[in-house]
């Protein structure tokens, strides 16, 4: 990703929720993980991660890191509102 002059990182709140709808599939591949270590960093153990529904290739790209991140214990598409736009997520703690 190129930074123009001017341009400032994005601070994203670390609540257990992350929409990755301003994001491209490329930025996912590091975003979704240093969340993961951000809210494990400030004792953050369930997620709430949206990608929408679309074609299914944010999904896709966010299940495949979940499925080998060590922190992750489980996760599965949501059932509320959204559907199967959003996956949660639970981390393991760290006792």
């Amino acid at each position: 990703m190129m930074f123009e002059p001017g341009d400032e990182p994005i601070e994203l709140p670390i609540d257990g929720v992350l929409d990755l709808h301003t994001f491209l599939p490329d930025e996912v591949k590091d975003l979704v993980p240093n969340y993961i270590q951000a809210c494990l960093d400030k004792g953050v153990y369930e997620l709430r991660i949206i990608h929408g529904k679309g074609i299914g290739t944010l999904q896709q790209i966010v299940h495949s890191i979940l499925s080998k991140h060590p922190a992750v214990k489980s996760y599965w598409q949501e059932d509320a509102a959204g559907g199967w736009g959003a996956t949660i997520v639970d981390l393991k703690h760290p006792f």
